[in-house]
């Protein structure tokens, strides 16, 4: 199991007041990748920059392609950048992926957590490896899910025993790429509001 399957998983089933949209879901595990891929040789970071190592096939798809997905030209890209691209819709692919392999076709939205349904996740091996590496507070886990808002409210640091400068790149720039998105989106709310207000203006 990768961290962004068992990411996406804490998402879906650990209870919180505050609902995870799916863009700060997709920045989230395209963050998880790259903890992945750095723990997997496949990259290294140079300062903010990633840059491409060993090849090893992981044995999950979704980690593979992301795998393929580096730049592996110099300057290489930033972990803002890498986050930015991969993460486009990303939480959709892991949310199909797992629904496939768990044969989950109930009616639900495809990605959004359950949180206050009635129906209870399916007890798989996945979500297993993933509730206990969630119980046992493991650091990359813990500190993903804490940009998330999960549980509610988001770590003001980066939990202790990350193992290593790189990984803490990684999550301070996810902690970065969703702080931007909730300002566009306020920009873009204040905007339809100013618009609106126009039209209804005597």
């Amino acid at each position: 199991m990768s961290t962004a399957r068992d990411l996406l998983i804490v998402a879906l089933d650990v209870p919180s007041g505050r609902a995870v949209g799916q863009g700060d879901l997709s920045l989230a595990l395209a963050g998880a990748e790259l903890v992945d891929l750095i723990a997997a040789e496949a990259v290294a970071l140079d300062d903010d920059r990633i840059v491409p190592g060993l090849r090893p096939a992981t044995g999950d798809r979704l980690l593979d392609a992301a795998s393929t997905a580096l730049v592996r030209q110099a300057p290489y890209e930033s972990v803002e950048d890498w986050l930015w691209r991969r993460g486009r819709d990303l939480a959709a692919s892991y949310a199909d992926d797992l629904q496939a392999q768990q044969g989950d076709t109930g009616s639900r939205h495809r990605w959004l957590p359950r949180r206050g349904g009635d129906d209870a996740p399916a007890d798989t091996p996945q979500r297993r490896h993933a509730a206990d590496r969630w119980a046992s507070r493991e650091p990359v886990l813990v500190g993903l899910a804490a940009a998330l808002g999960i549980p509610e409210g988001a770590a003001e640091q980066a939990p202790e025993g990350l193992p290593g400068d790189a990984v803490v790149t990684v999550l301070a720039g996810v902690n970065d790429a969703l702080t931007e998105l909730e300002a566009v989106r306020q920009r873009r709310r204040i905007e339809k509001d100013a618009f609106d207000n126009v039209w209804r203006a005597p």
